[in-house]
């Protein structure tokens, strides 16, 4: 899990806005989402991904088609949610229903669940698939993007 410190506590020298993207393995959409979200939003957002129960790697295909549009999941690995970093972002995206995670006492942001597109169920494999959710991911990055910016 990448992260840009932060100075002092939350709120206290960095006004960015912070957001975690959680998925259960923190291997493929979440690493993607928070992929996608560094690459449009730079350092003008601090962004963390984790996993509910993390497994062993990045998803290699996953980190292909974030490349082709110009992000990188080079140098991440799945990690577990940090319960101090899960109450002191803005917001927590949990990317599809197998995640679950619940709001916790001092929580400083809010979580929302996005119901990412899941073209296996049409019978879509292999890069198309993994093409398909980066779409879906990244207009939805786009949408966060435009929404932590407006707080």
């Amino acid at each position: 899990m990448s992260e840009v410190p932060r100075v002092g506590p939350a709120g206290a020298g960095d006004s960015r806005p912070s957001v975690l993207f959680v998925c259960v393995k923190n291997g493929g959409k979440s690493q993607m989402a928070a992929a996608l979200m560094r690459s449009l939003a730079g350092a003008a957002v601090e962004v963390h991904s984790a996993g509910t129960r993390p497994g062993d790697a990045v998803n290699a295909l996953s980190a292909e088609v974030v490349a082709e549009v110009g992000a990188s999941m080079d140098g991440e690995v799945p990690t577990a949610i940090d319960p101090d970093l899960f109450r002191r972002v803005d917001r927590v995206v949990v990317l599809g229903s197998e995640a679950v995670v619940a709001a916790v006492p001092e929580m400083r942001g809010s979580i929302e669940t996005w119901e990412t597109d899941e073209p296996s169920s049409r019978g879509i494999e292999g890069v198309e698939r993994m093409r398909l959710i980066r779409g879906d991911i990244q207009a939805r990055c786009e949408g966060l993007l435009e929404a932590l910016q407006a707080r």
